[in-house]
C-alpha cells in the first residue's frame, strides 16, 4: 500500500477521520493525501463552524464572482491547518470542486490511491433520501477499499 486518500468535510468529525487515515498511512509507510470537495454556494448555509483542527470558517463572501475562488482559498486553508495539525508537511492536499462522491473517485484514480479512508454521517430515512450518502456512492462505485469511519456518535 502506497497512497491513502483521505476525504474530509468541514463536521467536527473529520478530525477522527484525518486522524485514522493519517495514522493507518503511517502504520503502512504509506503518502498520505487529503482531500475536500467544495459544493455549490447553496450547499454551505451557514459559513461559521465550530473550529476543527484549527479551521474556524470562511470569511465574508461578498459577490458571487468571487465566491467558487473564496471557497476554493478556504477549503485549501483548511486542509493546510489540517497538515499542521498531523503534523507533516510530506501529507499531499487536493482541492476538488463538484459532485462529492464522483470528485472522491475521481481523486483516488489521479492519485492511484490503493486505500479510501472517508466518514459516514449515518444519515436514515427521509434525511438519507433527500440528500444521499456519499460514503455509500463511493462504496458501490470503486474497486479499491473503502475504509468508513463511524462518525455519527461524536
Amino acid at each position: 500500500m502506497k497512497k491513502i486518500l483521505i476525504a474530509l468535510d468541514y463536521d467536527p468529525t473529520a478530525q477522527k477521520v484525518a486522524e485514522t487515515g493519517y495514522y493507518l498511512a503511517k502504520a503502512m509507510n504509506a503518502q498520505s493525501v487529503l482531500l475536500h470537495v467544495t459544493a455549490g454556494a447553496t450547499y454551505y448555509s451557514d459559513l461559521n463552524y465550530s473550529p476543527i483542527m484549527g479551521f474556524e470558517g470562511f470569511n465574508s463572501l461578498n459577490t458571487p464572482q468571487t465566491l467558487t475562488e473564496e471557497l476554493k482559498n478556504v477549503a485549501q486553508g483548511y486542509l493546510d491547518k489540517s497538515k499542521k495539525y498531523l503534523g507533516d508537511e510530506t501529507i499531499q492536499t487536493v482541492v476538488k470542486s463538484g459532485d462529492f462522491g464522483e470528485m472522491i473517485l475521481d481523486t483516488a484514480k489521479e492519485v492511484k490511491a490503493d486505500i479510501i479512508v472517508m466518514g459516514t454521517h449515518s444519515r436514515r430515512g427521509l434525511e438519507k433520501i433527500l440528500m444521499g450518502s456519499v460514503a455509500e456512492y463511493v462504496l458501490h462505485r470503486t474497486s479499491i477499499p473503502v475504509l468508513i469511519i463511524p462518525t455519527k456518535s461524536i
